[in-house]
């Protein structure tokens, strides 16, 4: 036997639509980080970029559980004292609500060059319009995937 390793010729990506409205941020998360990788594919070779381009949009409509949006984000600024917060739920009524989405996804990946790329194959909007008509997108269900991936409130 020898081991399949892909080549660029033989990468074929694809593009998905996910709606996040109503749809659990950490489950969504980490169906999106896998759809991104291209683990879901049997052709899967660990240091290609193999996912797909992935589309969400509503992301200013995810849901949490238990008390989720009332916990912090950090980051610093790079300057003495620079340790910044915001509440998740800041975070979602302020000017950019689809960097929850964007940072809990980018959490689920490793810390390397490869996820790095893979994360410009990433496109969050918060609204329901989108620009990517064009490409086609093929529409993934997430909430009827599992009865847990979607919570009402």
């Amino acid at each position: 036997m020898k081991t399949f390793s892909a080549t660029p010729a033989d990468i074929d990506k694809k593009w998905i639509l996910i709606d996040a409205e109503g749809v659990v941020l950490g489950r969504l998360a980490s169906i999106v980080a896998m759809r991104l990788r291209g683990k879901h594919k049997p052709s899967f070779t660990p240091h290609m970029d193999m996912g797909d381009n992935v589309i969400i949009i509503n992301a200013d409509k995810i849901q949490m559980t238990g008390k989720k949006r009332e916990e912090n984000f950090y980051w610093h600024t790079g300057h003495p004292g620079g340790i910044k917060s915001r509440t998740k739920q800041q975070i979602l009524e302020g000017k950019h609500p689809e960097r929850v989405v964007t940072k809990a996804i980018q959490r689920m990946l490793p810390g390397n060059k490869l996820s790095r790329k893979v994360m410009t194959n990433l496109r969050v909007f918060a609204g329901a319009e989108h620009g990517m008509e064009a490409q086609k997108p093929e529409v993934l269900d997430v909430k009827s995937m599992n009865p847990k991936n979607s919570r009402e409130g």
